[in-house]
């Protein structure tokens, strides 16, 4: 295996939680009892509109319930991160790439905030197993200040502790992002 190869393994087992990258120390073991192994990084799949659909759907629960438990356990620190994130994006709004990153790191912030370990490593594996598609699902929603308008209404909903609010906003949120996919039709608009 060449460096750039190995560097992408030990990324991958970091992103999951094996092993703690410490820059000009070396890599470490993890020993959390908190650390679970799920499922190998290396999807082959077919890209399908029903995959990306499958996706969202997969998505849905585990975001809401993210959702409803960081009412209860965020933090101002985790609050405060989220801001700062939705600020990133919002001036970003025409970097993809940057943008998609920073929208998947608050929905991972808020999985943080949550408390539950479990739902945090559920969806940093399925981020790690379909980032293209994570991508090309933000190409799919189109509107990057919707997308943005939503994200801020989920931050406040969670800022004034409002459970009910704040679910039904990330269901809302993910419906909208599942109605655009099935409406896209990959052979007279494609994307890249």
């Amino acid at each position: 295996m060449g460096h750039p190869t190995v560097r992408e393994a030990l990324k991958k087992l970091e992103t999951i939680g094996v092993v703690e990258i410490r820059h000009g120390s070396g890599v470490y073991v993890s020993r959390s009892e908190e650390v679970l192994v799920l499922a190998s990084p290396d999807y082959a799949g077919t890209l399908t509109k029903k995959l990306l659909v499958d996706l969202i759907r997969a998505r849905m629960p585990l975001e809401m319930q993210s959702a409803a438990d960081a009412v209860r356990n965020a933090s101002e620190e985790h609050l405060q991160e989220m801001r700062r994130l939705l600020a990133t994006a919002e001036q970003n709004l025409t970097d993809d790439d940057l943008l998609n990153s920073v929208n998947m790191a608050f929905h991972r912030q808020i999985a943080i905030a949550s408390g539950n370990t479990v739902l945090v490593q559920l969806l940093d594996v399925l981020r790690e197993l379909f980032t293209d598609e994570q991508r090309l699902i933000l190409a799919i929603f189109g509107s990057r200040e919707r997308d943005h308008r939503e994200h801020l209404a989920i931050l406040e909903a969670l800022e004034r502790r409002d459970e009910a609010g704040s679910v039904e906003r990330m269901r809302t949120h993910l419906e909208g992002v599942q109605d655009a996919v099935r409406r896209w039709d990959p052979e007279h608009h494609p994307v890249t």
